[in-house]
């Protein structure tokens, strides 16, 4: 599974889960709405992203080889 995918699945479902945190629980779980946001923002900016350096650092979104390699330097079809 593509790597941009998996980091959109969790910010949505991170979104989602503090909106209804912030609606059944407390509203200062908006801030973490924000966090993820801002995360967003940013890294379309610096193409740095914590979350996928979590995600590499636990194998997850797999590994390239060499020979697997596709022309737009993606290994993930």
């Amino acid at each position: 599974m593509k790597m941009q995918l998996i980091i959109r699945r969790f910010a949505g479902t991170f979104i989602l889960a503090s909106l209804l945190l912030a609606h059944y629980h407390s509203p200062n779980w908006l801030w973490f709405t924000a966090f993820v946001g801002f995360n967003l923002l940013q890294s379309s900016f610096t193409n740095f992203c914590p979350l996928e350096m979590i995600l590499k650092k636990l194998g997850v979104g797999g590994s390239c080889c060499a020979s697997e390699k596709k022309s737009d330097n993606s290994c993930c079809s």
